[in-house]
């Protein structure tokens, strides 16, 4: 594929990825959705890895490492955007999520010492202010306001589980292994916490429901991560990183088309604003 495919199939997957998640939301409880999700995609890479013959065997210390990675990024954190998405429309949930790389640049230099410039902190406050002005009309209601504060809590959770990610890496723990193991802690953690909640074992066996898990583990969590390490191969991270500005705006658009979000003024500025916001961060990355 070339790099103009690849980067499309990116934007195309994880922008509707947040699409299908609502056709999760119902019967089946949000703990045990994410449960499914991860757990096949974690069945569909060890079966990759070993296919490949990749090592599968790590120290206790790795896997506890590789656990809270998942726990961070992909357990936990998805089970508050399932509860976000009961009572705000997906493409808001996606502009909350391109904060991630704002913030997380943030904690590497609490954690990691990573030197931040005057640009690049004038660029995270950019990224920062165009959510809130997306997000405002929404806060105005009451319903609205506590998916806003799931989508704050799932943020800042895989943020965190991010920051775990580079630690990970710089440890030399191996990308997809990692992932495979990852994928895996991070089901667990979502089946618990149902567990703990008293939420049934259930599955609703619907083309719907099949349809977006499906969906979700193979094309969301598997080949549009496979498509974009390529671009990170071939392009390099900050070239690479156009993703993440591209994702949240088209997923606004599916939003609107399916579900009847509504644009408002402040709408886009406030994308206008994040847009500019993470340009200006990627550029500086490159420079």
């Amino acid at each position: 594929m070339t790099n103009l495919q690849l980067f499309a199939a990116c934007v195309a997957i994880w922008s509707t990825t947040w699409i299908a998640i609502t056709f999760q939301l119902g019967t089946v409880p949000a703990e045990m959705s994410v449960f499914y999700r991860f757990a096949l995609a974690s069945l569909l890479l060890f079966g990759w890895c070993l296919a490949r013959k990749l090592p599968l065997r790590f120290t206790a210390k790795e896997h506890a490492w590789m656990a809270l990675f998942g726990i961070g990024s992909l357990g936990v954190s998805y089970v508050f955007v399932y509860y976000a998405e009961q009572y705000v429309v997906s493409g808001l949930v996606a502009v909350g999520y391109s904060a991630a790389p704002l913030l997380s640049m943030l904690g590497l230099r609490l954690f990691f010492g990573t030197p931040i410039t005057r640009r690049v902190a004038v660029a995270s406050v950019m990224g920062i202010l165009g959510i809130v002005l997306v997000f405002l009309p929404e806060v105005r209601e009451t319903t609205s306001s506590v998916g806003v504060a799931f989508t704050a809590a799932a943020v800042l959770i895989a943020c965190l589980g991010n920051l775990v990610a580079q630690r990970n890496q710089q440890a030399k723990i191996p990308l997809w292994q990692g992932m495979a193991w990852g994928m895996l802690y991070g089901s667990l953690s979502a089946l618990v916490m149902g567990l703990a909640g008293g939420k049934s074992f259930s599955f609703e066996a619907t083309p719907a429901y099949i349809g977006s898990l499906l969906y979700l583990s193979v094309l969301g969590s598997i080949l549009a991560f496979g498509a974009f390490l390529t671009l990170l191969q071939r392009l390099g991270a900050a070239r690479a990183g156009y993703v993440g500005v591209a994702v949240p705006i088209v997923a606004l658009f599916v939003s609107a088309a399916f579900e009847g979000f509504r644009f408002h003024a402040l709408t886009f500025a406030g994308i206008a604003v994040s847009v500019a916001g993470n340009v200006l961060m990627l550029r500086t990355r490159r420079a």
